[in-house]
């Protein structure tokens, strides 16, 4: 039985449906992605680093349930398979070979910045749409993302 919400018009519902996998595929590949890193650095600072990496990697956890959650309170479908995921996920592949902790810092940040960017479109987006719960999820999914790139590029320094 499809759960009616008051306010909510179809389209911001599709909307934010739509919204909501295309970031839980984003999502669920940086998760991927930080647990590769923190399985494989190797380095100064191994043991910071390899926490760090599950900090965040946690803290994305949240925003992963919350996401998939807000789908099904809106009669939708969360999508999070593998297979699903790796086709329909907008970030970049993460490489395999990386064992320096730098390397792995470099390449999660990136991968996080472009996270938080399609965050952010997100919210803009849902918010249009006439979805204000949603783009509040968003935000603060962006709010952590921006934290924990913070943290991470603090090792670059």
């Amino acid at each position: 039985m499809a759960v009616k919400i008051q306010g909510l018009t179809d389209n911001a519902r599709k909307t934010a449906i739509a919204e909501l996998n295309a970031r839980l595929a984003d999502a669920v590949a940086l998760s991927a992605a930080i647990k590769q890193a923190h399985w494989n650095v190797k380095g100064r600072n191994f043991i910071a680093v390899h926490e760090l990496f599950d900090t965040t990697f946690g803290n994305l956890q949240v925003h992963v349930d919350e996401m998939a959650e807000r789908i099904q309170i809106l009669d939708g479908v969360a999508i999070g398979t593998v297979e699903k995921v790796a086709k329909a996920s907008t970030l970049k592949e993460y490489p395999t070979d990386l064992t320096k902790a730098e390397d792995h810092i470099k390449a999660i940040c990136e991968r996080l910045r472009d996270y938080g960017a399609r965050v952010r479109a997100a919210i803009d987006t849902t918010a249009e749409a006439g979805d204000a719960n949603t783009a509040d999820l968003f935000t603060g999914a962006s709010r952590t993302a921006d934290k924990d790139l913070w943290f991470l590029e603090s090792h670059l320094e």
